[in-house]
């Protein structure tokens, strides 16, 4: 197995989240640092079933799946989302009101869960952005 893996294996079981799941990907050092950014910014490194083939971000109740990039940095995959059941969800616009849902379970979006998802999803583009 690449050293690279080991790497990652060895980041991923370091960090005290019950959200993560070791993931067999291919990682440069600049992306594992970026990682280790990531995690001194309070944002927990996880993995979220069905995408395992990206690395998935998570703080309070909010995650994103970043996808790596030419073996240098990362960019958002999809888009930030609530998490509902402990898993992403969708926001959509029903009769009764607006909605983060994941599949039969489903929280309103009250203007405190938009928010903190809001933040959170600046926060994580500022993390992004490229360091001139």
């Amino acid at each position: 197995m690449p050293a690279a893996e080991l790497d990652v294996r060895s980041f991923l079981q370091s960090a005290p989240s019950p959200w993560y799941s070791v993931l067999v990907m291919e990682l440069t050092p600049q992306q594992l640092g970026f990682l280790g950014q990531l995690r001194s910014r309070g944002f927990d490194i996880v993995g979220f079933p069905m995408y395992e083939q990206y690395i998935g971000v998570r703080k309070g109740n909010c995650g994103a799946l970043l996808a790596p990039v030419n073996g240098s940095g990362f960019k958002l995959y999809g888009e930030p989302s609530y998490l509902v059941a402990g898993s992403l969800s969708a926001r959509t616009i029903q009769s009764d009101g607006h909605w983060f849902v994941r599949k039969k379970d489903k929280v309103a979006a009250t203007p405190e869960r938009t928010g903190e998802l809001e933040s959170f999803a600046a926060e994580l583009a500022d993390a992004l952005l490229p360091v001139a």
